[in-house]
C-alpha cells in the first residue's frame, strides 16, 4: 500500500497529539484526529472541558521554555523562562494555526473503541460528546496520544481507620486553587512536583499545611544562579557522559544551591540523586523554613477528624490532598488486548511500538527527565518514517530483547515505583530515537524472489 493511500488516526489533541498531526500533515499522510474537548492543549488547557486536565490555576512549567518547545516552532522569545499554563495553551493554539491543521481535528468527539480490523489495520469507533450515534472508520495506523496525567491513582490500599464527614478529601487532579483552604489544617500527601506546588500554595492561606511522604526526595531548584537548571549542561554531556559523573556534578550543584534537605526536616532520600523523577521547586524549602509547612512521615491511620502518622504524632486535619500520581489508562481498548492497570506498565519497543500489535503506536507515553513535547515530536517523525516505508521496525525477537534490556536498565537506575514505569532520560532517549530513524532495510541477498543477485536487485 502506498503512503498516499494510508489512513492514520490520532487519538487526542494534547501536546503529543498535535505534534503527531503536524508531522503527518507535513509528510502529506492522510489523518484524522479526535479530541474529546473543544480545544487543543490537553492537560495544559486549564479547565479543559474534556474533563482530563489536571492543571491548577497557578501552574507554571517546571522544564524551561527552551527545553520544552517544539523544534519546528520555537516559543516566543517574549515568554519567560518558565511560562504559565495560559501561555503554554496559547502557544499550542498558535502551533496548530501556524501549520494549518485545525480542520483535521474533530473536537468534542470521544473515541469509544479501537479494535483490530479483520482485513488488517484498526477499526476506530467515535461518538460526539454531546450525543449522537457511534460511527466506525477503518485506519491503517493509530497513534495514541491520550496522555497519562488524567486518571488519578488514589492510595493503594487505602489507609485504615475512618474520617469524619467534616474532613474533605481530594486528589491533585481536582485541585484548582487555594480557595476553601483558608484557615484550615491541610494535609498534602506526596513529594512530587504537584505536592510541592499545592503545599506551598495552600501554606499561604492555611492555618498550617502538613506535607507527608513515604520517602524523601532531592529538591531541585529551578535556577542555578540566573540559568534554568535544565540548561546548565549541554545535551551532549547528558547523552554521552557516564551517569556517575553526571550524578556527581548534579549532586554538588544542588548541595551548593539548596543545601541538605534533612536540615529542613525532610527525610533523607533512600536513593541517590537522578534515581527518581526530580522534584523541582524553588519555594518549598523557604516555606518550610518560614514555619508554614510542617514535614510529616507517611499516614498510619485515620482517627475521625485527625490523622495519625507512622512516627506516632497526631494532627487535626480539615482537608487532605492526595498527590499520589496517575494510572496509565486506555478506556477505548479492550483489556484482553492491552491492560496496563496491574502495575502501570506497558511493554513497548522504544516506548512507542507494541511488538504484537502492528500499526498501533503510543506517542508521549513517557515520563522524561525533561519535557515531553520535543520527544513526542521526534517519536512522531520516526513513526512517520515507518509508515512511509523509509525506516523498518526490527523483528519481534529483537523488540522483545530491547524491551527487556530497557526494563532491566530502568530497574537498576530508578527507585521501584509505579511512577517510574515509563521513565526516560531526555537527551539519551532523543539520541536513541534519532538512531532508530537511521535504521535501513537489510540489503537483498542472492536468491531473491526475482532471481537476481543482491547487486542486480539494488540496481533494479
Amino acid at each position: 500500500m502506498s503512503t498516499s493511500s494510508r489512513r492514520v488516526c490520532v487519538i487526542g489533541a494534547g501536546s503529543s497529539g498535535i505534534a503527531s498531526c503536524q508531522v503527518l500533515g507535513a509528510r502529506g499522510i492522510d489523518f484524522d484526529c479526535y479530541e474529546k474537548g473543544s480545544g487543543v492543549g490537553g492537560n495544559w488547557r486549564y479547565g479543559n472541558d474534556n474533563g482530563m486536565s489536571s492543571a491548577y490555576e497557578s501552574l507554571f512549567i517546571n522544564t524551561s521554555r527552551k527545553i520544552m518547545e517544539y523544534a519546528t516552532f520555537p516559543m516566543p522569545r517574549s515568554y519567560p523562562d518558565y511560562p504559565h499554563h495560559s501561555q503554554i495553551a496559547a502557544y499550542f493554539d498558535d502551533y496548530v494555526d501556524h501549520f494549518g491543521f485545525r480542520d483535521k481535528i474533530s473536537f468534542r468527539t470521544e473515541v469509544t473503541r479501537v479494535e483490530q480490523a479483520p482485513e488488517g489495520g484498526w477499526n476506530v469507533s467515535v461518538r460526539a460528546v454531546d450525543g449522537g450515534d457511534e460511527r466506525t472508520s477503518r485506519y491503517d495506523d493509530v497513534m495514541i496520544a491520550n496522555g497519562h496525567h488524567w486518571n488519578p491513582r488514589w492510595p493503594e490500599p487505602d489507609f485504615p481507620g475512618e474520617l469524619d464527614d467534616s474532613v474533605e478529601v481530594t486528589h491533585a487532579h481536582y485541585y484548582r486553587n487555594s480557595e476553601g483552604y483558608e484557615d484550615k489544617n491541610v494535609l498534602v500527601l506526596g513529594i512530587g512536583n504537584s505536592a510541592c506546588d499545592i503545599s506551598v500554595e495552600t501554606s499561604r492561606v492555611s492555618k498550617m499545611t502538613y506535607l507527608a511522604m513515604r520517602r524523601g526526595a532531592w529538591i531541585v531548584p529551578k535556577y542555578i544562579g540566573s540559568t534554568p537548571i535544565d540548561e546548565i549542561a549541554p545535551g551532549w554531556i547528558a547523552t554521552y557522559a557516564p551517569l556517575w559523573l553526571q550524578r556527581f556534578f548534579l549532586q554538588l550543584t544542588i548541595n551548593r544551591a539548596q543545601g541538605d534537605p534533612t536540615e529542613f526536616g525532610l527525610p533523607k532520600p533512600d536513593h541517590r540523586i537522578a534515581e527518581a523523577h526530580p522534584t523541582v521547586s524553588s519555594d518549598l524549602l523557604p516555606r518550610i523554613g518560614h514555619g508554614r509547612i510542617a514535614v510529616k512521615p507517611n499516614i498510619q491511620r485515620f482517627e475521625g477528624d485527625s490523622v495519625r502518622f507512622v512516627d506516632g504524632s497526631v494532627e487535626k486535619i480539615d482537608r487532605i490532598v492526595y498527590c499520589t500520581g496517575y494510572k496509565i489508562s486506555f478506556p477505548f481498548i479492550d483489556s484482553d488486548l492491552l491492560d496496563p492497570s496491574g502495575d502501570n506498565r506497558i511493554e513497548l519497543y522504544r516506548r512507542v511500538v507494541h511488538p504484537d500489535l502492528a500499526g498501533l503506536y503510543f506517542i508521549g507515553l513517557i515520563q522524561p527527565l525533561g519535557a515531553i513535547m520535543p520527544i513526542a515530536e521526534l517519536q512522531s517523525e520516526w513513526i512517520a518514517d515507518v509508515i512511509e516505508g523509509k525506516v523498518p521496525l526490527p523483528g519481534r525477537p529483537e523488540m522483545l530483547t530491547e524491551i527487556a534490556a530497557d526494563q532491566a536498565a530502568m530497574r537498576r537506575r530508578y527507585v521501584a515505583s509505579k511512577r517510574h514505569t515509563i521513565q526516560v532520560d531526555f537527551w539519551p532517549y532523543l539520541h536513541q530515537l534519532r538512531e532508530e530513524r537511521k535504521r535501513r532495510p537489510p540489503a537483498p541477498q542472492s536468491g531473491t524472489p526475482s532471481g537476481r543477485t543482491a547487486k542486480e536487485e539494488i540496481a533494479a
